[in-house]
């Protein structure tokens, strides 16, 4: 990776009506890697996103896109972006569509492997209006590799998707990326930025709540989970055990959240209740929830 970044929002301030959607922002993509955007609803990804790809303007602040703005990064083909609307044109084939869109680009990318990027070699003849829409999904993701872009700004990506076609989505991205090819993407999908990014940026009311690896972010939010079978007793001492915050019950089995997992382990040991014991660091989407919540909890008063 070299030491400029692919893409940069540096101090930005982006306002829509009443609500600031980018609140004095730096994010920075580093060239080479995958970084997912999460955030709830208005958080500000797609803001952050349009602002990256030149389709706003911000209030205050400076973006850049690979090394000059967004408007001629965009022109040049050097970066493609796949957002939450779209449609393509039904009555033409997937290989008429991709080669239409490559050829508007300077130094398009082969249309042959921008269908077997997005596993479309064997659908290359089939009509775009008959896909199913897993497989349209992929069509957009050809579109967006046909300039043969430096990065790819993926918004909400599967948000539409069955499991199957997310599935097969991302191991098209990951092939894109494999070629050392940068990749932006906002998702709901905690799992999908689980297994597909190698950073992560939460957002939260247009600022950054946190920002590391999957495993840094686990490590941040402290704490794990201790699960383990109920033998049909009274379960309302496992409340009490030593760091225990919170108690869920499912069937005959319990999962408990901890703030010391071997003091917690050391308790239910003395009560002999280790039954099919699991002890893991917590999942992403408990990390989202404490780091979103700890984000807009208030200052306290000095």
């Amino acid at each position: 990776m070299t030491q400029e970044p692919a893409a940069a929002l540096e101090a930005v301030t982006k306002t829509h009506g009443a609500v600031r959607a980018a609140d004095g922002l730096d994010l920075a993509v580093r060239r080479g890697e995958t970084l997912a955007l999460l955030g709830r609803n208005g958080a500000g990804k797609s803001t952050a996103i349009g602002l990256l790809l030149g389709l706003d303007t911000p209030d205050d602040g400076h973006v850049s896109l690979l090394g000059g703005t967004p408007e001629r990064a965009v022109r040049a083909g050097r970066v493609g972006a796949m957002l939450q609307e779209g449609r393509a044109v039904p009555r033409v084939t997937v290989r008429e569509l991709v080669g239409f869109v490559a050829r508007t680009y300077p130094r398009p990318m082969p249309v042959t492997d921008a269908l077997a990027l997005a596993g479309l070699t064997a659908l290359a003849d089939r009509r775009v209006g008959g896909l199913s829409g897993g497989q349209a999904q992929r069509v957009r993701f050809a579109v967006a590799l046909a300039g043969d872009p430096e990065l790819l700004v993926l918004d909400e990506p599967t948000s539409a998707l069955d499991v199957a076609a997310r599935v097969e989505f991302w191991d098209a991205m990951r092939g894109y990326a494999r070629r050392g090819g940068t990749v932006l993407f906002s998702t709901h999908h905690l799992e999908e930025a689980d297994s597909s990014a190698d950073r992560i940026v939460v957002l939260d009311d247009g600022r950054i709540a946190a920002d590391g690896t999957p495993g840094e972010l686990r490590r941040a939010a402290g704490g794990a989970v201790v699960a383990l079978d109920l033998d049909g007793g009274p379960s309302a001492y496992l409340s009490a055990l030593p760091g225990v915050t919170d108690v869920e019950i499912r069937g005959d089995r319990a999962r408990l959240r901890t703030d010391d997992p071997d003091a917690t382990v050391r308790g239910l040991a003395a009560r002999d209740a280790i039954r099919g014991l699991e002890v893991a660091p917590p999942a992403l989407a408990d990390v989202f929830l404490a780091l979103t919540r700890a984000a807009r909890e208030p200052e306290p008063s000095r």
